[in-house]
C-alpha cells in the first residue's frame, strides 16, 4: 500500500452496513469503501449542498419539508455538474485498490453510491434549514 492508501484508510472507519455471504459485490464494495467514505465526507456534502441551494437562488428554505426532499433528489438527479462534483469528493477518499474496484463496475456503483448521498442529505433536512439560517 502507498502512503496515501495508508493515510485514506487510515482515517475512515473499517465497516458499515452488514456483509454476508450472499452479498453482491456491489454490496460488499457500498458497505465497505462507500458507506465509510460518505460518513467521513458528510460535513463536506452538507456545505456543498448549501452553496448549491445559495449558488442556484432558489427558495429551498421556504420550501415545506417534502418540497425540500424532493429538491434534494432533483438536484442531485438532474444537475450532472453537481453529480459529478458529489461523485468526485467520494472517489477521491478511495485506494488505488479500492478505485481499479470501483471502475470494474462503476455505473451500478455510481447509482447506490447518489443514492446513498441523497439519503444523508434528506436524513439532515433540519441541518441544512439550521446552518442556512
Amino acid at each position: 500500500m502507498s502512503p496515501r492508501d495508508i493515510a485514506v484508510s487510515s482515517i475512515r472507519e473499517e465497516l458499515l452496513g452488514s456483509i454476508h455471504p450472499q452479498s453482491s459485490p456491489e454490496e460488499i464494495f457500498q458497505n465497505k469503501t462507500i458507506r465509510p467514505v460518505l460518513k467521513f465526507q458528510n460535513d463536506i456534502f452538507v456545505a456543498s449542498f448549501i452553496n448549491y441551494v445559495n449558488k442556484h437562488k432558489t427558495d429551498f428554505y421556504s420550501l415545506s419539508v417534502e418540497k425540500k426532499l424532493l429538491f434534494i433528489e432533483n438536484a442531485i438527479q438532474k444537475d450532472i455538474k453537481f453529480r459529478n462534483a458529489l461523485k468526485g469528493m467520494v472517489i477521491a477518499m478511495f485506494t488505488i485498490e479500492e478505485f481499479n474496484e470501483y471502475i470494474k463496475n462503476s455505473s451500478n456503483l455510481n447509482k447506490r453510491m447518489m443514492n446513498l448521498v441523497i439519503e444523508r442529505l434528506k436524513d439532515q433536512v433540519q441541518l441544512l434549514e439550521e446552518k442556512a439560517v
